[in-house]
């Protein structure tokens, strides 16, 4: 494990410590714990901008891409419990 040294200014550094009580960790922990999520954080928004950036792709390679209203429709049914097929990707403006 290795050390890193960080400054910070006063202020921050008391609404740190005043948090970290308040969540009942040290100020250690909680820089921790706000690191590891940020880290997190970063690591989702790239995997979900990589799978859009993929779908783009691939819209733009085919022209095909499933109607806003289609999806919708297959969302609400799938949230209510039921089963309903895939709707099938179309050709832009048709």
């Amino acid at each position: 494990m290795s050390t890193t040294t960080i400054r910070i200014e006063d202020e921050l550094k008391a609404r740190l410590a005043a948090a970290a009580e308040q969540a009942g960790k040290t100020a250690h922990a909680f820089i921790l714990d706000a690191i590891a999520q940020t880290v997190e954080q970063v690591e989702l928004d790239n995997a979900f901008h990589a799978v859009a950036e993929e779908r783009w792709a691939k819209i733009r390679a085919t022209g095909k891409t499933v109607p806003w209203d289609d999806a919708k429709a297959y969302l609400a049914a799938r949230a209510a419990g039921e089963r309903p097929a895939k709707p099938a990707a179309r050709k832009l403006g048709n």
